[in-house]
């Protein structure tokens, strides 16, 4: 058991790694937001290898180190831990990385557009903002990241990863 604590640990890290590492390559400035397909991609992947609670913490993570570095925003934190969260616990219920990637896309495209339309941006940004121009750019984002990742996801089971990867991948 507690092999398998650390295994899980040190996937988040080397996916916190990858996540930080990749984000000023791929963080794309749209209004107040900088939306980044990267973050997206490793919520999926932390969602499908480690879990709801695991998922969360490592947007958690990367999103306090991007916006340390510059990299990223205060909406940062809603859009792509609700994704990781509902993300991990649809793949949890489901054995699906299309129902995680779904998941994802809901979770930071439209509920994460929501949080923080109504509440990050006002409160803890001072300016308000359009949804539908926060939420365009995050459904694009989220889109391209969980593409991106059950593709890898995909490659990750045909490579024989299967205790990475439920054979549903």
């Amino acid at each position: 058991m507690k092999t398998m604590e650390t295994r899980k640990v040190a996937y988040a890290v080397v996916l916190v790694a990858l996540g930080v590492v990749l984000a000023p390559y791929t963080s794309i400035p749209i209004g107040i937001a900088r939306v980044n397909p990267t973050q997206h991609f490793v919520n999926v992947l932390a969602a499908v290898l480690l879990g709801p609670w695991y998922a969360v913490t490592v947007a958690l993570v990367i999103s306090i180190i991007r916006n340390a570095l510059g990299v990223g925003t205060l909406l940062a934190f809603p859009g792509s831990m609700i994704g990781a969260f509902l993300a991990g616990y649809t793949y949890r219920i489901m054995r699906n990385v299309y129902g995680a990637a779904v998941a994802e896309i809901i979770g930071t495209g439209i509920v994460g557009s929501f949080v923080s339309v109504y509440l990050v941006a006002p409160v803890f940004i001072g300016r308000a903002t359009e949804l539908s121009v926060l939420m365009s750019s995050f459904l694009g984002s989220t889109i391209v990241g969980s593409v991106i990742a059950v593709a890898a996801l995909k490659v990750l089971a045909r490579a024989g990863y299967t205790t990475l990867v439920k054979r549903e991948a």
